[in-house]
């Protein structure tokens, strides 16, 4: 029944958002991977990292903007060169003909050096070489992933014990201070980056990040779908936002350096998540929205008997199994287009015959803004649609088109019109998993234990990011992006077929 003292629920809409656009902290880490992979040459730090945004590069390199522009005046030549060689390496076969190409590189990073010592103080240049290796930022990447599915799962069992408002304020100071520690302590030091940015900051995101999906749903029985989308699109937002912030829109790297952008976005971080706990609040017992009453169990697609699977009961149902399965394809099929969503239309759109710097232009774009926005508005608007058509049959429909266009893109990628179609579907569908998967494990296993149950759901994420992206690099490394696209849009209909399979469970024993 109506409980008019209990407090409005729609703050737990403003609370999840808040929660979840400081957690999506994780998906940001691209905007730094430049200036700490910076680098072996000074030039190349500052050519690549910095000398598109003029304005902003002043502040940071201790020029003027006249002297900035005389700069890469100097520096374009080269920079064009550079990167048409780096091309050439990468198509070329024959080793014979890539040496000369090899050495012709190092005496192109070497005249840039002049150039660059001519203009950028010594100690602005001593700032820049974090010197951290791509392999070495990846690794943070990755780490932070892995700790944040890990821990996602210890924090599922604390819910009921902890509370849901002490676990997110609690992933919200150790996700901050993980961050803050970083600025203020890291240095140039990979170790502690890896502990405080991966295993610290993975964590905390893995404490906080089911609170607001579990007390979502006890809040909005009916609109289970519209809370989650809404939730997990702050998580994708707040990517957006972050990475702006720290590039074009408030230029944070540029003024200030990557490691005090790291202490504002540690503080940042821990106080959004602070307020936002303060709302993550369980409904009284027996609460219900007004004029909304619960339905038979039987017609609603969850458990019929017992209602409510504990993780144990539900790890013994068939159904869990097909429904991991289903996400780890339907995640590593996403995962491994946003990995290649850049590097292969290059490739395609060259072999169609646009030039090099264009070709970069499009697939910048197709990544950017086709695919991104349309993965945060898959969240919402893939949550609304399962609200009105059931939770099985969007996840059918979205594995069904998301298969289908995988498996076309290879078509498509060389075509600009056609790329910016296939990047904003893949982008759509790919943010439909996050509203979906939450509430299908809801309906299926009961929304009384989900905040306990997701996590291992959500573990099939983890194995996603480890087979999507690597089977798309080792067959890229191979040449053969066609194959990798057609592995895994092949596997995202058998995911299809899986959930077709998927009935309730008969009791929770």
């Amino acid at each position: 029944m109506e409980n008019k003292k209990v407090m409005n629920r729609w703050l737990v809409v403003v609370g999840a958002i808040l929660i979840q656009l400081a957690l999506g902290a994780i998906y940001a880490w691209s905007v730094f991977t430049p200036g700490l992979n910076a680098v072996d040459n000074n030039a190349v730090a500052i050519v690549y990292t910095y000398g598109d945004t003029v304005q902003a590069s002043a502040p940071l390199l201790g020029l003027n903007n006249d002297q900035i522009q005389q700069m890469n005046a100097e520096l374009l030549p080269y920079r064009n060169e550079l990167t048409q060689i780096e091309g050439d390496l990468k198509d070329e076969k024959d080793e014979g003909k890539k040496q000369p190409l090899q050495e012709r590189k190092k005496e192109i990073i070497a005249a840039t050096d002049i150039i660059v010592a001519n203009y950028v103080p010594q100690e602005k240049i001593d700032e820049l070489k974090f010197g951290f290796t791509k392999t070495q930022t990846q690794v943070v990447f990755s780490l932070g992933l892995a700790f944040f599915a890990i821990v996602m799962v210890f924090a599922g069992r604390k819910l009921k014990s902890w509370g849901p408002g002490k676990l997110a304020i609690i992933g919200g100071v150790v996700l901050g201070l993980g961050y803050i520690i970083a600025g203020l302590f890291a240095g140039k030091d990979f170790a502690t980056h890896v502990i405080m940015i991966g295993v610290i900051g993975g964590s905390g995101i893995g404490l906080a990040y089911v609170v607001p999906i579990a007390v979502g749903m006890r809040w909005f029985p009916d609109k289970k779908g519209m809370i989650t989308g809404l939730a997990v699109a702050g998580f994708g937002f707040g990517a957006m936002l972050w990475i702006k912030l720290a590039g074009s829109w408030g230029h944070l790297i540029a003024n200030m350096g990557i490691s005090t952008t790291f202490l504002v976005y540690g503080i940042a971080f821990a106080a959004m998540v602070i307020i936002g706990g303060i709302w993550m609040k369980w409904p009284p017992e027996g609460w219900l929205p007004k004029g909304y009453t619960l339905p038979e169990p039987s017609n609603v697609g969850a458990a019929t008997g017992v209602r409510d699977f504990s993780f144990s009961q539900m790890l013994r149902t068939t159904q869990f199994y097909m429904i991991f399965l289903t996400f780890v394809v339907s995640a590593g099929a996403g995962l491994m287009s946003i990995g290649l969503m850049k590097l292969y239309p290059i490739e395609a759109l060259q072999q169609a015959g646009i030039d090099a710097g264009r070709a970069s232009i499009i697939a910048g774009t197709a990544m950017a803004v086709f695919f991104s926005l349309a993965n945060g508005l898959g969240r919402i608007l893939w949550g609304m649609i399962s609200d009105k058509i059931g939770r099985k049959t969007s996840i059918i429909i979205m594995t069904a088109t998301q298969g289908i266009i995988v498996l076309l893109f290879t078509f498509m990628a060389g075509n600009e019109i056609l790329l910016y179609i296939g990047a904003t579907l893949i982008g759509f569908n790919f943010g439909g998993n996050f509203a979906l998967f939450p509430t299908i494990t809801a309906d299926t296993f009961g929304t009384k234990n989900v905040g306990q149950n997701y996590p291992f759901v959500f573990l099939a994420y983890g194995v996603g990011g480890i087979f999507g992206p690597m089977l798309g690099g080792r067959l890229g490394d191979l040449g053969n992006f066609t194959l990798a696209f057609t592995i895994t849009g092949i596997a995202v209909l058998v995911g299809t077929l899986l959930i077709i399979m998927v009935k309730p469970p008969k009791t929770a024993q």
